[in-house]
């Protein structure tokens, strides 16, 4: 594998700065507090804020909500149109637990009262305020993934924890660029220079998925469909839990951010970020919408 293959794996794919980048409508940050302390709701505002880089983008399945976590804050896409949400904070590792929590890391913004950096922490009031679970100031999570089990993060070593307080350290075979869990079974995946690893026992053990390419970002859409982006910028699906796969009959694009789920109707939905671009795509690729 040559060097810019590897570095687009193992960062989940390039920025979007020097390609154009999101602009939305941003609303004054509000500051991040503690527990027992709460900030005036942020008021409208009309100026922009350019968006530099998407780590990741979900729908949230309970109020159907597109969230962005972006190297300048969390946004909400509705109507073609991007929200800031809460502080800026630069979010390199995103994911919605089963409950609805917000769970993130990464780095504080300016004026932002969180530790450098965030480690673990969560927003109970949908993006609003994050308060620190654990690890602040040690950890910055750049893959992270919920589930049914708990939560799992690799910060430079993959950490597991039921609770998002105590953790433990896991061996897994080669370092992931992404984390996805299923959201029934708790099956886990993980993406690496060395294929898509697969522990069905909590990241105990790791054996590895046979893909048709090198794969750098990942995402279940329910638990027996996993939506996968090949380093080749197409867009590759299983519907069997990895056992096959296809692939979209054309790349997409310079994808930096995707994220899987099913509709009311049991169609399997994907969101991705390619080229400072939006889309949505219900049959694996083959076309896509602009959402922004």
């Amino acid at each position: 594998m040559n060097p810019l293959t590897r570095r687009r794996l193992l960062t989940g794919g390039l920025g979007l700065l020097g390609t154009g980048a999101l602009v939305a409508c941003a609303p004054q940050a509000v500051p991040s507090t503690s527990a027992d302390s709460s900030p005036p709701a942020a008021p409208d505002s009309s100026a922009s804020t350019a968006i530099t880089h998407v780590h990741a983008i979900t729908r949230h399945t309970g109020t159907g909500a597109i969230l962005l976590a972006t190297h300048e804050g969390l946004f909400r896409l509705a109507d073609r149109e991007l929200t800031q949400v809460g502080p800026v904070i630069d979010l390199m590792g995103f994911t919605v637990a089963g409950d609805g929590r917000y769970l993130a890391s990464g780095h504080p913004g300016p004026g932002t009262d969180l530790p450098e950096p965030v480690g673990l922490i969560e927003s109970t009031d949908a993006g609003k305020t994050w308060t620190v679970l654990s690890r602040g100031g040690e950890s910055d999570f750049h893959a992270l993934a919920a589930g049914p089990t708990g939560v799992i993060g690799f910060d430079g070593q993959l950490r597991t924890s039921t609770d998002g307080r105590a953790w433990e350290t896991l061996q897994i075979p080669s370092a992931p660029a992404d984390l996805a869990i299923a959201p029934g079974t708790g099956t886990v995946l993980a993406t690496t220079q060395d294929g898509v690893l697969r522990s069905t026992d909590d990241g105990a053990t790791w054996d590895t998925l046979d893909t048709p390419q090198l794969v750098s970002l990942i995402s279940w859409a329910d638990d027996e469909t996993i939506v996968g982006t090949g380093i080749d910028g197409r867009l590759l699906t299983s519907t069997n839990a990895g056992d096959t796969w296809t692939a979209s009959d054309q790349p997409l694009g310079e994808i930096t951010a995707l994220g899987a789920s099913t509709t009311a109707d049991g169609t399997v939905e994907a969101l991705i970020v390619a080229d400072a671009t939006v889309l949505r795509t219900t049959n694996g690729g083959n076309t896509t919408e602009q959402l922004l």
